[in-house]
């Protein structure tokens, strides 16, 4: 896989050790990883983070 050009969150504000980054990978698809877990990486396409964006923005809970 192609290197990828993470970015770090602007709703980031902690130390170091609590930061989510993101990245696209060149097929398009949304890369995510945790800072203290750099090596676990979700993918996803747009609408499924916009999806996750707005129910965590409405107070939702997530299910595992």
């Amino acid at each position: 896989m192609a290197e990828l050009n993470w970015q770090k969150s602007s709703f980031s504000a902690g130390p170091e050790g609590e930061c989510l980054y993101v990245a696209t990978a060149p097929d398009g698809t949304l890369r995510l990883r945790e800072s203290d877990a750099p090596h676990t990486i979700l993918a996803t396409d747009p609408l499924g983070l916009a999806t996750l964006l707005h129910h965590v923005k409405a107070g939702h809970p997530l299910k595992r």
